[in-house]
């Protein structure tokens, strides 16, 4: 048997619905555009440089000598770049910047990462003290370091070594990286490495099998900032060293009696490394922001 609605009172039936409040989309909208000129105008401040010492740098001496200056590439040449990569000391000076970079990082999450670890899992007096001292240290002007650390490599007998900058470097990164690896270690529940414990893991067991693997980004992003910050130390790399420069210091003792077009070489082959060691490792470093770049 079919049962018939009943109809809806006339009050009910002709009562008008209420008007759409539009107005928190609109605002949503008026937010979202905000947030995309302001990632536009962040990516051209950041990308127009680079685009600019590019196409300087492969361009040819006619068009970097021609004014105005077009902003296409119009003679394309790599006479510069092969200039710059062959002159004296220029390839080495690259070598020991990877070699130094590289090597900060190891030794900055060798020695931070436990540190943070520590700090991140163990209340003990002085913890807050500890870390705004950590603070503190970065404070410090490089070139207030460099005098007495150049005067005690020199009775070591590491002057002017990828050695001596490599611990200058690792000196430098080492609070950022206690205090992001700290960070990152609190977030991960220790309930976890409870769970792990009582599954029969040791303390290392645990921390390598359940904290490290959900750590990873935070790690990343630690040695991203490490290693960008290694590659662009300059004034500790050309107090430290006189024949074994990283690529930096040599760009700036040559910048006084060096062309124009060996200095926008010289700014491009600076900025490669770092973008490409960047590219690599992007995926964890956003997935520190909670996204992921696939």
């Amino acid at each position: 048997m079919s049962t018939v609605a009943a109809p809806l009172p006339p009050a009910v039936a002709q009562t008008p619905l209420p008007p759409i409040n539009r107005r928190p989309l609109r605002r949503r909208r008026r937010i979202r555009a905000a947030q995309q000129l302001i990632a536009i105008a962040l990516t051209l401040f950041t990308g127009v440089p680079i685009y600019l010492i590019a196409l300087s740098a492969f361009s040819t001496r006619a068009e970097l000598n021609r004014f105005p200056k077009a902003l296409w590439p119009r003679g394309v040449s790599t006479t510069t770049m092969r200039d710059f990569l062959g002159s004296t000391g220029v390839v080495p000076a690259f070598i020991n910047s990877v070699e130094v970079g590289l090597a900060t990082l190891v030794v900055s999450l060798l020695v931070g990462a436990p540190a943070g670890y520590a700090i991140a899992r163990h209340v003990f007096r002085g913890r807050s003290a500890y870390q705004l001292f950590l603070l503190f240290t970065r404070s410090l002007p490089v070139v207030v370091l460099s005098i007495p650390l150049a005067t005690m490599f020199l009775r070591f007998g590491v002057y002017d070594s990828v050695l001596a900058v490599t611990l200058v470097h690792a000196a430098l990164a080492l609070p950022t990286t206690v205090l992001i690896t700290a960070s990152v270690f609190a977030s991960v529940p220790v309930e976890l490495e409870e769970a792990a414990r009582i599954f029969g893991c040791t303390n290392f067991g645990a921390f390598r099998t359940v904290v490290l693997p959900m750590s990873i980004p935070g790690v990343a992003a630690s040695s991203i900032f490490t290693f960008v910050l290694s590659w662009n130390e300059v004034l500790a790399a050309a107090i430290l060293t006189l024949t074994n420069r990283t690529l930096p210091a040599q760009v700036l003792t040559s910048l006084a009696t060096s062309p124009i077009e060996y200095r926008f070489a010289g700014g491009f082959a600076l900025v490669v490394p770092s973008l490409v060691f960047i590219f690599i490792i992007r995926r964890y470093m956003m997935n520190v922001w909670g996204a992921t770049i696939r």
